[in-house]
């Protein structure tokens, strides 16, 4: 594969970008046309570092934000209400898989499927209206009719994002994981805000081996030499930690979406080099155009790994075969597999971070940039940042699961 083809592993094309979160700001992410695209060589993470660095009493006076979260009726007793997400759902359909959730788990499929034949209908029934209306009302009653055609379609469109929202709460419910609660001001005696259980071992086992190695990778990358130190604390800006959980969520559904194809490929003995079960014949090793170096070479990859060198961090970068399985593909294939498929999956990506981590107060300075020196500062483990990861990456795999399930049965994926 030449330099042009390996540069071309980013993920994902965003359709279209609204928060902070998702901006050319972010770390990761470079502009492609009207569209974003977030790295995967995922060097670019490492820029929330030197907040990292800074000492606790420069902390920001933490602002009270509204919680979004998942809850019961009020009726409910204390256990049943507590919080099963961060984001509340809104929409009719939304709220009563919310009941669904917290009652009856396990009846929520059915209760998509309904939901999902009421979508169809209402779609079905407006491009009949569409169809009889549109040559027979006057001007002014066509706009009127036109307003009234979008602002029910941005309904359904609300609505099947939140009914892929309860579908991925519901496979962290299955896999007995719970999500990490709205980040807020800490109440521990420390300030860490990672008070929440670790769950790490259940997280790393919702994967195959193959993505698993990656997704290992991935971490080596944020964390650096600290990921054997997981018990310190160090401090950081909120908005860059909300900023890698949503790059982390599209690297995971990234990686879901190569990886089926994989673990497809590897039944099929079709893999690169005859590879079936064996290991796979083709080359892992590091290619000479660069493109593993400008990793390792990020200039502020060594103070947030703790001073670690170039030449010590790149080595946490192991060769895996699910990574020479992709760099196999030719630069289309790999352009398309880079793709966030549709908006809903944006939106939920968009609206569960600043849930998790609340909307950032951001502040323009005279020549056009963002002033970062007023982002909230929050104290946090080593561990919890792993554990935040690896519930993103994580969330990114189970979207994609998700969105191809509820396509298959009402379809909305464009592309």
């Amino acid at each position: 594969m030449d330099a042009a083809t390996a540069s071309l592993i980013r993920t994902p094309v965003l359709p279209r970008a609204r928060s902070m979160f998702l901006t050319a700001s972010s770390p990761g992410f470079t502009p492609s046309g009207s569209k974003l695209q977030l790295h995967l060589r995922l060097n670019a993470f490492t820029r929330f570092s030197k907040p990292l660095l800074q000492s606790s009493s420069s902390t920001t006076a933490s602002k009270t934000r509204r919680s979004f979260v998942v809850r019961a009726s009020a009726a409910s007793d204390d256990a049943s209400s507590k919080p099963i997400a961060p984001l509340q759902l809104e929409s009719p359909a939304g709220q009563f898989l919310s009941q669904i959730l917290v009652t009856h788990p396990h009846l929520v499929p059915a209760a998509v499927e309904q939901q999902l034949d009421q979508l169809q209908t209402d779609r079905d029934s407006q491009g009949q209206n569409k169809d009889s209306s549109s040559s027979s009302l006057p001007g002014t009653d066509i706009v009127l009719y036109r307003r009234i055609a979008e602002l029910k379609e941005n309904e359904r469109r609300r609505t099947l994002e939140e009914i892929l929202y309860a579908l991925v709460v519901q496979k962290f419910m299955e896999a007995n994981v719970s999500l990490i609660p709205s980040i807020t001001p800490s109440s521990d005696p420390s300030g860490r805000v990672d008070t929440w259980p670790t769950k790490v071992e259940k997280l790393e086992q919702l994967h195959s081996p193959e993505m698993y190695e990656m997704i290992h990778n991935h971490l080596a990358l944020i964390l650096g030499s600290r990921i054997g130190d997981l018990t310190s604390v160090a401090q950081i800006s909120k908005l860059r930690v909300g900023q890698v959980y949503a790059a982390s969520i599209m690297y995971g559904y990234f990686l879901k979406r190569v990886d089926q194809r994989f673990q497809l490929e590897k039944t099929m003995k079709l893999l690169p080099g005859g590879g079936g079960d064996g290991e796979s014949k083709t080359s892992v090793e590091q290619p000479q155009d660069g493109t593993y170096q400008a990793v390792s070479s990020h200039p502020e990859v060594g103070s947030f790994a703790g001073g670690v060198s170039a030449k010590g961090f790149g080595s946490e970068i192991k060769p895996s075969r699910l990574r020479t399985y992709v760099m196999s593909f030719d630069s289309e294939t790999l352009q398309r597999y880079a793709t966030i498929r549709s908006r809903e999956a944006v939106g939920i990506i968009e609206k569960h971070t600043e849930a998790l981590f609340g909307k950032p107060e951001i502040v323009i300075t005279p020549q056009g940039t963002v002033d970062s020196s007023k982002d909230e500062q929050i104290k946090i483990s080593f561990g919890g940042m792993k554990r935040l990861v690896l519930e993103a990456v994580t969330f990114g795999s189970f979207l994609w699961d998700v969105e191809s399930h509820v396509d298959a049965r009402y379809h909305f994926v464009l592309n």
